[in-house]
């Protein structure tokens, strides 16, 4: 079946965040006449000040007359997201937790939700297509708003996964989202957008680390140093600091200067110029291809490979080291991978081949 469009007929769990996009992705559902039931998949305690959104997604669903229901998923993401991204911090590594976040808690949690309700499918507020290729499987496309296209923090989506889920939103852009609210006379038709990393809140990632984990080596001031090992100054923790980074580093030097990699051995953070930050490859490891097979060992294939959320992305060959590494040659150097952040593959169609976290 092309997920490309909503079906018309079945019932369907949408995860509800309180704000616009699952909203209305809940309301063209309801429109479709499918049977919808709203769940908030709770990561988060009272003292995170977050409760406003399961209020939020109440009145949205109270307004659709649907069901709805808050799910506890709070152990969950503790274990799969919120020390995963932590332990990366203290290795020197910069995670991106929402990509974790969509596969083992967001999507596990819906889909058992789903099988326990009987519903035939799960949907999100999501900016991505799910697109049926020619021999059957499925895969995560490109939005089309590139603006807010997430396809990238859906590429490590199960197969299994992606045969139950409806994207209501991969075709339209987020002014069209907001006018669909606004006619709909939904009360979060003008809730301003989600923050990126949800759990830390209004502090900073690095107090939040600390406060989470405890860790006193990886916020124990060092050297920053040069590439040729010359100190250059003192850096306040490891942790604090991530490839590409520019301000905050409170280096009088003459000249702009940049994080171009950080050593948890020997407590050090490298610095560079800019032009010393581009890499013409990387390697990854932890990768996935649930649309299509995983090359064979010594297999290549080209790809558009973007290294972050935003990078447009840079065409390169993929090499299939081992069964689990892969080694990505772009074609023009890229600036600033950083190891921890994922890099996704895409066709020449803006779908998703795979992935893997960079190492």
């Amino acid at each position: 079946m092309p997920h490309t469009h909503i079906p018309q007929r079945g019932k369907v769990i949408v995860g509800m965040s309180g704000g616009v996009d699952s909203a209305v992705a809940a309301y063209l559902l309801r429109e479709a006449g499918l049977e919808v039931v709203g769940v908030t998949l709770r990561t988060w305690t009272e003292t995170d000040n977050r409760c406003c959104e399961i209020g939020r997604a109440q009145e949205t669903a109270r307004q659709l007359g649907i069901r709805y229901y808050p799910h506890n998923m709070l152990p969950a993401f503790r274990e799969r997201v919120v020390m995963p991204f932590c332990a990366e911090y203290l290795r020197g590594h910069t995670p991106n937790p929402c990509v974790e976040c969509n596969r083992y808690v967001k999507w596990t949690g819906l889909i058992n939700l789903a099988d326990t309700l009987s519903a035939d499918y799960v949907a999100t507020g999501h900016y991505a297509r799910i697109v049926a290729l020619a021999d059957g499987r499925l895969c995560v496309g490109a939005a089309a708003d590139e603006r807010k296209d997430q396809s990238y923090m859906l590429y490590r989506l199960t197969k299994d996964q992606l045969a139950r889920t409806i994207l209501p939103l991969g075709e339209l852009t987020k002014e069209q989202v907001r006018e669909i609210a606004r006619k709909a006379n939904l009360a979060v038709r003008d809730a301003a957008d989600s923050q990126e990393i949800c759990f830390v809140g209004e502090g900073d990632y690095a107090s939040f680390v600390q406060n989470m984990t405890k860790n006193t080596d990886a916020f124990t001031a060092g050297n920053f140093v040069d590439e040729g090992g010359n100190i250059v100054g003192r850096h306040c923790g490891i942790a604090r600091y991530t490839v590409g980074q520019r301000k905050g580093l409170n280096l009088a030097l003459g000249r702009p200067v940049y994080v171009k990699k950080i050593c948890a051995a020997t407590n050090e953070v490298v610095i560079a110029d800019d032009a010393d930050l581009y890499a013409s490859e990387i390697f990854c490891r932890r990768l996935s291809f649930a649309s299509v097979d995983t090359p064979k060992e010594n297999g290549e294939f080209r790809a558009l490979v973007r290294i972050r959320y935003h990078h447009k992305g840079e065409y390169a060959l993929v090499k299939q080291k081992e069964k689990d590494l892969a080694q990505i040659v772009f074609d023009s150097p890229v600036r600033a991978p950083a190891p921890g952040q994922s890099a996704v593959f895409y066709d020449e169609n803006s779908r998703v081949l795979g992935g893997g976290i960079i190492v």
